[in-house]
């Protein structure tokens, strides 16, 4: 049986309701999906490509 994911909302989303990212943990990854569309596509990256990726954009 697989355990449910822990989604929690991104400290970077809008107030608004429109531009929300939610986060899962997952051993070595990261679960991103859109909190509009929970049911919706789910991009799993490693915590060391996230981590970059955060670092490279705020450049």
């Amino acid at each position: 049986m697989k355990r449910p994911l822990t989604w929690r909302k991104s400290t970077r989303s809008g107030s608004d309701g429109g531009s929300c990212v939610e986060l899962a943990g997952l051993n070595d990854d990261v679960a991103i999906r859109d909190s509009k569309d929970p049911r919706g596509p789910i991009l799993v990256v490693s915590r060391v490509a996230l981590r970059d990726a955060i670092r490279s954009a705020e450049r």
